[in-house]
């Protein structure tokens, strides 16, 4: 009986000792917190003391702009997208991506019949200095692709894809398959495709070049020129390049 007694206590001390290991912890993960909480404050607020000093560059200089975004997001501060409070009023950044989000949304609406709703960023680009006009505020594709984020929870189906070294604006709901984004590889280096380059590069049969070409043509991505000795696909997106 003693020894068992004193195998109780011992489990009880060892417990008690546990308890104790986890207050101790708890209190300096608290403790630890406070100090990062503290810290952010304090980044804040040099930030905010950068914008101060810095806002007129921040508003002119597309270059500039996107180090300082960069900065902020480093410490979970998204002020250009703000359009309320203390970033809005300071440096009139939320405006301004509200006005390029309209703008972008119009040229891709205005271009869609012949793009079927993918552009590329360097086309929707100069479309956008187009309209903005030679007084407006200079833009970069880094406030391009911005504006396009901020767009996406509208449920439009706008966002931004990847095909090769370009980037594309897709402003339709739309999946773009495996094999999509195989022909559009293969098509941004001529700006076409035909049924035998897609066998000869891609290894496939005549069946499923032939009905990927079909999908892309029924959604407007693709024009066939018939006047060819064997029909062309011609991508509309990649028309200037070619």
């Amino acid at each position: 009986m003693a020894r068992r007694r004193a195998g109780i206590h011992g489990l009880q001390q060892q417990a008690r000792h546990q308890e104790e290991f986890q207050k101790a912890g708890e209190a300096l993960a608290a403790q630890q917190l406070e100090q990062l909480k503290n810290q952010l404050e304090l980044f804040k607020t040099n930030l905010e003391d950068f914008a101060r000093k810095y806002r007129k560059d921040i508003k002119r200089d597309p270059e500039f702009r996107k180090h300082f975004q960069r900065m902020c997001s480093n410490i979970g501060v998204d002020p250009l997208a703000s359009n309320k409070g203390f970033w809005s009023e300071l440096l009139g950044v939320g405006d301004f991506y509200y006005e390029l989000g309209v703008q972008i949304a119009e040229i891709c609406l205005a271009t869609r019949e012949r793009n079927g709703g993918l552009i590329e960023i360097t086309e929707l680009k100069t479309h956008l200095e187009r309209m903005r006009g030679r007084n407006a505020q200079e833009i970069s594709e880094d406030d391009i692709l911005r504006s396009i984020k901020n767009l996406k929870p509208l449920g439009n189906g706008f966002d931004i894809i990847t095909i090769g070294n370009r980037k594309l604006v897709q402003s339709v709901p739309r999946e773009l398959n495996s094999d999509f984004s195989c022909v559009l590889d293969l098509a941004q280096r001529a700006g076409f495709v035909r049924i035998s380059d897609l066998k000869a590069k891609l290894g496939w049969d005549t069946e499923r070049a032939s009905h990927t070409l079909d999908n892309l043509l029924k959604d407007g991505i693709c024009w066939i020129d018939l006047q060819a000795s064997e029909p062309e696909y011609w991508v509309s997106s990649f028309f200037g390049d070619s």
